[in-house]
């Protein structure tokens, strides 16, 4: 019967001692998230307090004030930056897409090895190193500063995300799908394009948006190939304003109004990169979804 006693009460001090460690852990993670949190609500403060006041109709419908005038908004610079953008979209994400497919459909060749390495490295390149990439291949060569320009040298950014993210996310797909598809005689491209990529679209769709937010906040890249413009353009093959540029170019002005406006675009930039992260969410349903 001592026995017993002390058996129980042995357990009970494990079972305290569990609990304990399990108590601590969970503060230690509560206060580590706390702790990353807190400069980033202190800089959304911040950016709202600044920006807010400086948001008016006149921002988001008229042209750059010419230089030391008050007043003007940047319009053009809002359009550029969805121009850009999409764009670069259109050439990154088929592009991502196609070379995720592909890499989770061969991964014993030593080509796909090679290519996703490539990958691994170019998502570690500084953004400005991109940018010099692309001023010293399309602005050179072409003889000045386009839309275009700006566009490939963000798509060179978004790609390899993309293409990670698109085989992680097919890799998920269970192999059973694929098999039953190509025993009922689909083709295997047919196969990879309608039943696995179709069952890992919600992923593939978070990590484009994510690759896309991560552009729209670029300036370096921009810098070197879109440049800017203060007056209105949409032409491919002209330089074109886009939020970041002119959010670094009023900044870093001696102008109090354009330092005023700055925040103004900043805000502007950080509520449509929240929207894009947003997407992300109510694409996914709450959280990225495995393939089931």
């Amino acid at each position: 019967m001592a026995a017993g006693v002390l058996s129980g009460l042995h357990g009970e001090t494990s079972y305290r001692y569990r609990k304990f460690k399990s108590d601590a852990m969970m503060a230690v993670t509560v206060g580590a998230t706390i702790v990353t949190l807190i400069p980033l609500f202190l800089v959304l403060g911040y950016l709202l307090t600044k920006g807010v006041a400086s948001l008016n109709w006149a921002f988001f419908t008229n042209m750059p004030a010419p230089v030391g005038e008050k007043g003007g908004g940047m319009a053009n610079a809002i359009v550029g930056t969805l121009e850009v953008v999409g764009i670069a979209c259109l050439i990154g994400v088929p592009i991502g897409v196609g070379a995720g497919l592909y890499l989770a459909a061969n991964r014993a060749s030593q080509f796909t090895n090679w290519v996703r390495f490539s990958a691994d490295v170019l998502m570690g390149v500084p953004s400005i190193v991109v940018g010099i990439f692309a001023y010293a291949v399309i602005v050179r060569p072409f003889g000045g500063f386009s839309t275009l320009a700006g566009s490939v040298a963000l798509a060179a950014i978004m790609i390899p995300l993309v293409t990670r993210t698109t085989e992680e996310m097919v890799l998920l797909v269970p192999p059973e799908l694929r098999e039953a598809s190509l025993a009922l005689g689909v083709p295997n491209w047919r196969t990879t394009l309608s039943v696995v990529a179709r069952t890992a679209l919600s992923g593939i769709t978070t990590g484009v948006i994510l690759a896309v937010a991560r552009v729209s906040g670029e300036t370096a890249p921009l810098l070197f190939t879109a440049f800017g413009n203060r007056f209105w353009s949409t032409s491919l093959f002209h330089p074109i304003n886009t939020l970041t540029v002119q959010v670094y170019t009023y900044a870093i002005s001696p102008f109090a109004d354009w330092q005023r406006q700055a925040w103004a675009g900043a805000l502007v930039l950080t509520a449509i990169i929240l929207a894009l992260e947003l997407g992300v969410r109510w694409v996914t349903g709450g959280a990225a979804k495995a393939p089931r």
